[in-house]
């Protein structure tokens, strides 16, 4: 059985080599929390060079368009990311949701659970 701290780095490698592998690179920073019957994933620097510039299109249409592709790419790949979260928690993972600031290029990931995934506490 794991320790949380394991689960939660097993969930940042795995969701870092999913942005590698679909966008072409990763986040400069992720972390992943287990919450009980949720895990966030918080994850920065993940915009590439080119969204940076159509973020920066002075009306909102840069910003919309970055945030529309985003959304889509993530609920196009949705069964995917629900099933790497299942396999490393071995919990079913009912739902995802995901939003991305088009400002900081900061993403977050919200999987909700059926139930808190068990974990071997860590000795102090």
């Amino acid at each position: 059985m794991k320790t949380q701290c394991e689960i939660e780095a097993a969930i940042c490698a795995a969701i870092s080599r999913f942005e590698q592998e679909t966008k072409g690179r990763g986040p400069k920073d992720i972390k992943a929390y287990l919450l009980g019957d949720f895990v966030v994933v918080r994850l920065q620097g993940l915009l590439t060079p080119a969204e940076q510039q159509l973020a920066k299109v002075p009306s909102e249409k840069g910003r919309d368009l970055l945030k529309q592709v985003r959304t889509h790419l993530i609920e196009t790949a949705n069964p995917s990311l629900q099933s790497l979260v299942q396999e490393i928690i071995g919990v079913k993972v009912i739902s995802l949701h995901h939003d991305i600031s088009s400002v900081t290029g900061e993403a977050f990931f919200f999987f909700t659970l059926a139930v808190s995934p068990l974990f071997r506490q860590v000795r102090k």
